[in-house]
């Protein structure tokens, strides 16, 4: 006799065991089918690995400008293994707590691919020991995606690499040409310049990170080409002309003229595509959108009692707008009815050093909204802590609404700007103005100073610049 749950979570990652959680709280009997390991991509082979990674790079960085701190280091070095083997130790302990959650929960978690066989139906394929059929009143679809490759370019283990290969390195290269100028490619750059590699950026787009304000772009390309990275822009990557052997030289068409390049690896960071084939979709008649679920803003297919969340709707593909949205969808399956998710609301980061972070909209899309738009500007040269912290590069700039000052945007680049953004996301959540912020008092010495002068700053009103 199959056990039947009120919820079926196909997909382990930060969508689908939030939503569990969730629904457990709720009072719902939920079950989770994973393929791998619960956390997915996020906790083994994205977030969390590709951090700790940049976490050493950005150690290594710093002790070789130890002496201007007054910290004489005779010899600094990588061991790159032990990068490694830091990376894991993290990811482990967190797939512990993700394995202790489950149980507190009395959440059942099943081994092996999920499928959907009927409407209130998943089939668990088990390697090694047969299928398995769960009931379902409501199935949710939450498998996440994968890394694009291009035509040509597919990785092969040693030469081209995705993400997922680039974080199973047992040595670094010399050289890397990244395929690729989006917040990935950008953070994987500025880890590997940081850890002394020679990287060139190849993007096809006119500027890097073409989603963020353009203030943000320029001034993370300057930064990156501080550091010696070079950049090429308006860059279409020619995959036919890739030669391997003692390293790779590919071609790109730039501006009309063909560009050489050569390196020891690739690395192509050109997005991620949803893991939507073989789950049994096509049994229901579920609604695509060419590779991607439709969905509602509850998360609902046309099937009403399938849902799906995640990188399998598109939308932004961040881990904590899927574990919002799993959240929506359980509770709408529990009758009870969340505010929808407004995705101008969710805060975006890049994880590069320095970093960058944004929320709300672009100077550029907040024009092509009809808004009659004031800018603000204020750098962290000129806020203490960064002084003190010993990187003082980068702003934070806002975006709001001539005459009433409601804050449209704010766009940040400089030290740890992805712990302040969540602050200028209340402020939005709340439709606050830039004086709202300003007249909140920021404690000094902090970086966040730079908040509040750069919302002084929309009418004039800064103190120290």
């Amino acid at each position: 006799m199959k056990k039947i749950y009120d919820v079926v979570i196909i997909g382990g990652g930060p969508g689908g065991y939030v939503a569990a959680i969730r629904a457990s709280k709720l009072g719902l009997q939920a079950a989770v089918v994973e393929k791998a390991k619960l956390g997915g991509t996020c906790l083994h082979a994205g977030c969390i690995p590709s951090k700790a990674l940049l976490r050493s790079a950005e150690v290594y960085a710093n002790t070789k400008n130890a002496e201007k701190f007054g910290v004489v280091v005779p010899e600094c070095g990588i061991d790159f293994s032990k990068a490694q083997s830091r990376k894991e130790q993290i990811t482990e302990q967190l797939f512990k707590g993700v394995q202790h959650l489950m149980k507190k929960g009395k959440i059942d978690v099943y081994e092996g691919m999920g499928r959907i066989a009927g409407p209130r139906s998943v089939v668990v394929e088990r390697p090694g020991d047969g299928t398995l059929t769960l009931g379902a009143e409501n199935i949710l679809v939450a498998t996440g995606s994968r890394p694009r490759s291009l035509p040509g370019l597919e990785p092969d283990g040693k030469y081209v690499m995705t993400s997922d290969e680039a974080l199973q390195m047992t040595d670094l290269p010399k050289s890397i040409i990244i395929v690729g100028g989006g917040v990935i490619g950008i953070e994987w750059a500025s880890m590997f310049s940081d850890f002394g590699l020679d990287v060139t950026i190849i993007e096809y787009e006119d500027r890097i990170l073409p989603t963020e304000d353009r203030d943000i772009s320029k001034e993370i390309q300057r930064l990156l080409k501080k550091k010696k990275v070079k950049i090429v822009t308006h860059a279409k990557v020619l995959p036919e002309t890739l030669e391997k052997g003692d390293g790779v030289f590919i071609s790109a068409e730039h501006k009309g003229e063909i560009k050489s390049f050569v390196a020891e690896k690739i690395l192509v960071s050109v997005g991620r595509i949803p893991n939507t084939e073989n789950i049994g979709l096509d049994i229901l008649d579920v609604e695509m959108d060419r590779a991607f679920i439709k969905a509602n803003e509850f998360y609902q297919t046309n099937v009403p009692n399938v849902y799906a969340i995640g990188d399998v709707i598109g939308g932004l593909q961040l881990a904590h707008v899927a574990s919002h949205e799993g959240m929506i969808a359980v509770e709408h399956m529990a009758g009870v009815y969340p505010a929808k998710l407004d995705p101008i609301l969710v805060p975006k980061c890049v994880y590069s050093n320095p970093e960058a972070a944004s929320v709300g909209l672009t100077e550029d899309q907040a024009k092509a909204e009809g808004f009659y738009v004031k800018t603000s500007k204020f750098s962290f040269r000129a806020v203490g802590k960064a002084l003190v912290f010993g990187n003082s590069d980068g702003f934070v700039k806002f975006v709001v609404e001539e005459g009433s000052g409601q804050v449209l945007g704010v766009h940040m680049v400089g030290p740890n700007v992805t712990e302040m953004i969540s602050g200028a996301g209340l402020a939005q959540v709340f439709n606050l103005t830039a004086m709202d912020i300003a007249e909140a008092i920021h404690p000094h010495p902090t970086l966040s100073e730079a908040m509040a002068e750069a919302a002084l700053a929309v009418t004039g009103m800064e103190i120290h610049a």
